[in-house]
């Protein structure tokens, strides 16, 4: 990974974050340019009622070539933010990192180590990974394996974990899964995952060290319902209305129609 000559852009999405913005940017930036690696910071506010969009947005003088700043004016979830920050994405590799820093960013490099071993177009951290270091209790451990077997059952995922914060992507395959996406919030990360494999690009998980700063609640039984209603919507789409696979169709006839039309 030392001789990695490729750009690499980080997508943070930050919500109500201000306590720890400014130190997740600083750590994050300081931990890329230890690596010695071509990267760009793309923090994407999502309506923040703190704030987390004017501390970031002060640090972007320290580093005007690196780091960009946006935000949303009001809380659109987390897959709405993603998509709108790959507009300024310009690395060859994207890597998600949450803001709260319970997942540190020197993690990276494992995954790029993985990445090139199994040549996969994906890498995403797994607390279910067997060699993952983790705090996490019993009740949400239950929930992530109930999870788990859901999403093992609809979709075949060769992944443990679809919900931990920290994944890397080859940018060509967000440039052309994205605008198949539908899902703002809750099941954001299964619909990027479920159609990357039903494309055929390489999933691996990496284990990770999630050490977490604050204490966990319980999960909140509405958040639950509606992540699983929106993974179930996502299955019913690939497998029953075959929606994602009718997009790529009409995205091929309309772009062979430009074609022909350019060459009269």
């Amino acid at each position: 990974m030392k001789d990695l000559k490729e750009k690499i852009s980080i997508i943070m999405p930050a919500y109500n974050e201000a306590e720890h913005i400014v130190e997740s940017i600083e750590e994050t930036a300081r931990t890329f340019n230890e690596f010695g690696y071509r990267w760009e910071f793309i923090v994407m506010d999502d309506g923040s009622s703190d704030s987390t969009f004017e501390k970031a947005s002060a640090l972007a003088g320290k580093y005007p070539d690196s780091l960009i700043v946006k935000h949303n004016k009001f809380n659109r979830g987390k897959g709405r933010v993603i998509k709108k920050a790959l507009h300024y994405v310009t690395g060859d590799y994207v890597v998600f990192l949450d803001a709260d820093m319970d997942l540190h960013p020197i993690q990276i490099q494992t995954l790029f180590d993985i990445m090139r071993l199994d040549n996969a177009d994906i890498v995403i951290g797994s607390k279910l990974h067997p060699n993952s270091v983790v705090i996490y209790p019993w009740h949400r451990r239950v929930v992530s394996l109930v999870y788990f077997w859901l999403v093992k059952m609809l979709f075949g995922l060769p992944c443990r974990d679809t919900q931990t914060g920290l994944k890397l992507f080859k940018v060509e395959v967000l440039r052309k899964i994205f605008p198949r996406l539908l899902v703002k919030k809750f099941a954001f990360d299964i619909e990027i995952l479920a159609n990357a494999h039903h494309l055929g690009y390489k999933i691996v998980d990496a284990p990770i060290r999630y050490m977490p700063k604050n204490r966990f609640g319980l999960i909140a039984p509405n958040a639950v319902i509606k992540t699983m209603l929106d993974t179930l919507a996502v299955f019913y789409r690939m497998h029953i209305l075959k929606y994602y696979d009718r997009i790529d169709y009409y995205r091929r006839k309309n772009l062979a129609k430009e074609f022909r039309r350019m060459r009269r």
